[in-house]
């Protein structure tokens, strides 16, 4: 789907190529410099100004004149190399603010991606160190640039560096696994002027040890394209088909989609990827806005230069912008709804990245069942659910995000992690703590996958209040409990913002309640409760510059009072950022946060010691979180669900020819 099918733009909907035109020439025209973009991307309205043209939807009134359509973008003027950050109205077709921001570094781009791969691979003294390896005639050398991070609170940030680790694959195969043969230097360039800074050369024992680079050893490379692999294929797996006669149960207008009760608008941008707006379910509102915020990924190896090696990967460069163009049979089955998405590249001119979202139906199994044993009836109702997916290589990883909706009116998010562990060289005989060997001169490096959801809630409106809830055992109590088999549940009200905890042993459950909103059957407040995937949380020290930069990696929740532009878990700007400027700084604010707009943001990871299971390609590894209504409904909103039956379904049995029972 592309806006050019949209008739009337709504405040949410992403930038469409026209407006980024528009964007590109209102500041062209302003700036005598040439201009190098770097992001646009929508400028979401305040949401004191979306509130009342969202509620005149939900509520089939006529439409206030709707929030002007605004843009911010990031982008340098080539004469002095100054970064500006910019909101334009383009409703007015003017600039609102034009801000040079100094020490700071924007996010990395697809076209600085390849520019500075194209630098390392041609500069003469990386080619020297290139020569020196004596690669056997084929093999082809690459790199992966990565940001340069930190390892120092008084790093000055007026430059900008990229540090690019070297590999080399042994077979012109496009699926070459150039990640089984690291190469024992990095190169670190300056992004701005294309300089080489130093060449890094890389210690291969326990200590920071390093040498000249020395002559190849040959390594049998560990390859996973199909071409290449020596045993082939297996030949007994039979085709699975999603088939859907009538075609799916969503309908969609735009960027608005309606499904099964729900109602939600769909968001993308470079930086998150897909996000939710506006989400209700049979006309009440759940959330304002639903979104991955961050992700952070730092290595646990101690020694120059992994000490730094710590990947943002919203941050430094984008969930959008690095998201696949999906096709048919692939990420998604059945029949698939895409969503193209638009972003500029350095020249100012337009990119439409195809098919960046995939939306389907999925069976999920059974959703609910009961069979009366005294006559053997029996209701069961399918798990029908709808996905919102999308998925983004980052350089060696790949990361699967899913927004699913269910019958139930239950949230799933999931986080699915696969793709080439980042790998290091390693010396024979060398054992590390902090690593795994997964292939002959191959290291894998501990780390952690530290991920942020923020959670804009508007349960049954927009002054809602984020509680727990406490399983414990009740009080010794000789007449209501004189054999001690009670436990209930302690509801605390969250009154200040900051970082919280789970308690596994308390069965701790975070959930946002409206006070005001009283279910008639449990008496309680109208709330959605948090199902958290409770996860280890930041390894490195707190004084560890990396730490320093994820504070939102220390708890697994957090509460703040709603402001407008506070998205980002670890501030807006993560590239060779010295500290958080986001989570850490919003939550130290002394401000009730009772009975009013909040954000919940849930801090949730994996932490990674590779397998040799894991190489050359990972197996997935999967997060499930959930958002479960509790006392919103009077009874299960699943309950007019059509059962299950064989008429639609039209399964097959299938008999064992010789079998005998």
């Amino acid at each position: 789907m592309s806006l050019a099918t949209v008739t009337r733009r709504h405040p949410l909907d992403p930038l469409h190529a026209d407006e980024i035109a528009q964007v590109v020439a209102i500041l062209n025209s302003t700036h005598t410099s040439k201009l190098r973009y770097k992001v646009i991307t929508l400028e979401e309205p305040p949401k004191n100004d979306l509130i009342p043209y969202l509620e005149a939807e939900r509520l089939h009134q006529d439409l206030p004149t709707p929030p002007n359509r605004m843009a911010y973008v990031y982008f340098h003027t080539l004469d002095n190399k100054a970064f500006h950050r910019a909101v334009l109205d383009l409703t007015a077709n003017s600039v609102q603010v034009d801000q040079v921001l100094e020490g700071i570094q924007p996010p990395a781009d697809a076209d600085e991606q390849i520019e500075i791969e194209d630098a390392c691979s041609n500069h003469p003294l990386v080619l020297k160190e290139i020569e020196k390896l004596k690669l056997p005639a084929g093999a082809r050398v690459l790199n992966d640039p990565w940001a340069y991070g930190t390892d120092d609170d008084s790093v000055h940030n007026s430059r900008r560096l990229i540090q690019c680790y070297m590999y080399a694959a042994m077979s012109d195969d496009l699926e070459a696994n150039h990640y089984s043969i690291p190469l024992p230097f990095s190169p670190v360039f300056d992004s701005n002027t294309k300089e080489l800074v130093r060449i890094d050369h890389l210690p291969l024992g326990s200590n920071d040890d390093r040498v000249d680079t020395q002559e190849w050893i040959p390594r049998k490379p560990v390859e996973y394209s199909a071409a290449l692999l020596e045993e082939g294929l297996r030949t007994d797996l039979k085709p699975l088909q999603v088939v859907q006669p009538e075609g799916p149960s969503f309908t969609v207008d735009g960027y608005l989609v309606k499904w099964q009760k729900w109602r939600f608008r769909l968001g993308w941008n470079v930086r998150e990827g897909p996000l939710i707006h506006n989400l209700t379910f049979d006309g009440r509102n759940i959330l304002h806005r639903l979104s991955l915020s961050e992700m952070t990924v730092p290595y646990a190896d101690p020694r120059q230069p992994y000490i730094r090696k710590q990947a943002f990967d919203l941050g430094d460069i984008g969930l959008g912008m690095t998201s696949n163009c999906l096709t048919l049979g692939c990420d998604c089955l059945g029949a698939i709804r895409y969503f193209h998405g638009h972003r500029v590249n350095a020249k100012g001119e337009t990119v439409t990245m195809k098919n960046v979202i995939c939306m389907h139906e999925i069976d999920n199994g059974i959703g609910w069942k009961h069979t009366n044993y005294r006559n053997s009836t029996s209701s069961v109702v399918r798990d029908r659910r709808l996905v919102i997916q999308c998925t983004a290589t980052v350089s060696n990883y790949e990361y699967i995000l899913a927004w699913t909706l269910d019958q139930a009116a239950n949230i799933h998010v999931e986080v699915r992690a696969t793709g080439i562990v980042s790998t290091m060289p390693v010396a024979d005989g060398v054992t590390l703590p902090w690593m795994t060997r997964v292939a002959d001169g191959v290291g894998a490096p501990y780390h952690q996958h530290l991920f942020n959801l923020r959670i804009d809630p508007a349960i049954d409106g927009f002054s809602n209040t984020v509680a727990y809830d406490d399983s414990v055992p009740t009080p010794d109590d000789p007449i209501l409990d004189p054999l001690g088999v009670g436990y209930h549940a302690v509801t605390t009200e969250i009154t200040r913002p900051g970082g919280y905890d789970l308690d596994i042993n308390k069965c701790r459950t975070y959930k946002i309640i409206n006070n005001s909103s009283i279910n008639s059957v449990s008496g309680k407040p109208a709330a959605y409760k948090l199902h958290a995937h409770a996860s280890q949380m930041m390894l490195m020290r707190p004084t560890a510059p990396g730490a320093k930069r994820a504070t939102f990696g220390t708890h697994a929740i957090w509460v703040t009072k709603y402001r407008d532009g506070e998205l980002y878990a670890a501030g807006e700007f993560t590239n060779q950022s010295a500290k958080d400027s986001g989570l850490s700084v919003w939550a130290k604010r002394d401000e009730d946060v009772t009975d009013t707009d909040v954000v919940l943001w849930h801090s949730f990871g994996l932490t990674h010691n590779p397998r040799p299971e894991d190489f050359p390609v990972m197996p997935m590894e999967m997060i499930n979180i959930e958002l479960k209504p509790s006392s919103f409904f009077t009874q299960n909103p699943s309950n007019d669900v059509p059962r299950s039956n064989q008429r639609s379904n039209k399964s097959v049995a299938i008999k064992e020819c010789c079998s005998k029972l």
